[in-house]
């Protein structure tokens, strides 16, 4: 009974986290009427590293950073990289269109582990989800229609594909140093990754924030309960679920960000967008499923030892 209880409340934590990630598109997309992409890209990275630093204080988790050449590019990657595209793109272009479009980070994962971690593609499977989410992909960015909004849509892409590389070089990081903090990783490379942004949002001319209540409350909302609480929550899930589950229902966080928009901010996709968008929600789901499954069949094997 106590597995039981213990399985719904890691359930409960892992559906909090992606309402938190899905519904900040449209936070940042309002957030981004009272501040320079740059600016606003600046305070919820380094004000979110913050908190996250506190929480290791609480938590008294190892505060000392390690293998700091490879925090600091894993920085520039996930934090000053992936943010600041995510963030120009929301500028310009829709919430839930980029939601979408940077939730095609384990696509990216997939093609860039081959040449980097010797990771093939293997199976029918992996190969229908990269052709499934190339070929929404395509249908989203219409190059045969070209918009105002592609520029949008390449950062986002670009932001996805940033993501998938700092993946990458987790997954070494955690190779060579397998007993490195989570937390710690994640609080020093924010840290890292969040100094560019800051350096930029101050030599970059742009009109004065507007510190409106709304636009606090966004990069609180973005600070504490994007960053702190929402990495508390994953490593949470993490501890108490298969990592196949907990990766597939994060998939949940794009699809609540395309309704988020659609409602809140009338964001309506056109078919060709809509096609899209599922074609790349099924990839998704496939690579959750094969991910599942993976984690199922080492198990055994581990037992077995």
């Amino acid at each position: 009974m106590a597995w039981k209880s213990e399985t719904v409340r890691a359930f409960a934590a892992l559906l909090l986290l992606t309402l938190l990630w899905g519904y900040n598109w449209v936070v940042m997309k309002g957030a981004l009427q009272y501040a320079g992409a740059f600016q606003f890209g600046a305070l919820r990275t380094f004000i979110g590293a913050l908190c996250l630093m506190a929480l290791l204080l609480v938590l008294r988790r190892p505060l000392r950073p390690r293998e700091v050449p490879t925090l600091i590019v894993l920085g520039i990657l996930q934090t000053c990289g992936f943010t600041g595209l995510i963030i120009w793109a929301l500028v310009e272009g829709g919430a839930g269109k980029t939601a979408v479009l940077t939730y095609t980070m384990p696509i990216w994962v997939l093609l860039l582990a081959w040449p980097m971690l010797g990771e093939k593609i293997r199976g029918a499977w992996q190969w229908l989800a990269v052709i499934s989410a190339l070929t929404g992909l395509l249908f989203i960015l219409d190059p045969l229609h070209l918009g105002a909004d592609m520029f949008s849509m390449m950062l986002a892409t670009l932001g996805g594909a940033f993501w998938g590389l700092s993946v990458i070089v987790a997954k070494k990081l955690h190779k060579r140093a397998p007993d490195l903090d989570l937390l710690s990783l994640t609080a020093w490379q924010m840290l890292f990754g969040s100094l560019p942004l800051v350096a930029v949002a101050l030599l970059i001319p742009a009109p004065p924030i507007q510190w409106t209540a709304g636009f606090i409350g966004a990069v609180a909302f973005n600070a504490v309960l994007c960053n702190a609480l929402a990495w508390l929550l994953w490593l949470y899930a993490l501890q108490r679920l298969e990592a196949g589950v907990a990766s597939m229902a994060s998939m949940l966080a794009p699809v609540i960000g395309v309704l988020a928009a659609w409602l809140q901010l009338g964001e309506v996709p056109v078919p060709s967008e809509a096609f899209g968008m599922l074609l790349i929600g099924v990839a998704l789901v496939i690579i959750s499923v094969q991910t599942m499954r993976q984690h199922k069949a080492v198990e055994p094997a581990m037992g077995q030892d």
